[in-house]
């Protein structure tokens, strides 16, 4: 009997450590949010440009930047699916891009440049239907001006 009762307590504590780890455990775009951020934050003063795909420490083939009050809906059709817990844009100058390889979601940026330290603005192509997102393939240009203002990193392609 007391087996069976130390059985069901190592199983009970088994599956209380595999749902906190899956409960603490980011998501691969919010890695690479971190480490995107890591990357642009330590570019050197003297830089006047880069090339985004050399700054970005994961691969990616495909972004797109949404207009500002993009719905989820429509964010969720153009990348092809929903994932995570995303926010609309609630005002104008916030960021929101998506980094995308092979049709997933790598990477994910959100916010206020002055919250965030830095800001991504590109525009590129509307390869979707949607008019409310710019979309930038790896394998074009990719070279931003690098532009500093009250502490923050702009990085703009246009």
């Amino acid at each position: 009997m007391n087996s069976k009762k130390t059985v069901v307590i190592v199983v009970i504590i088994l599956l209380f450590i595999a749902v906190s780890i899956s409960l603490i455990k980011k998501d691969i775009w919010e890695v690479n949010a971190e480490l995107l951020k890591d990357e642009v934050l330590s570019i050197e003063q003297s830089v006047e440009t880069v090339n985004l795909t050399d700054i970005t420490p994961f691969e990616w083939d495909v972004a797109y930047s949404f207009d500002p009050y993009t719905t989820k809906d429509t964010i969720y059709e153009t990348v092809g699916y929903k994932w995570g817990n995303i926010s609309e844009t609630v005002n104008e100058g916030m960021n929101q891009i998506v980094f995308m390889r092979d049709g997933k979601v790598v990477c994910y940026l959100y916010g206020y440049p002055e919250n965030n330290g830095y800001s991504i603005y590109f525009t590129g192509e509307n390869g979707t239907e949607v008019t409310s997102a710019s979309m930038l393939n790896a394998d074009e240009d990719v070279t931003f001006q690098v532009d500093r203002s009250d502490h923050v990193i702009y990085l703009k392609n246009d």
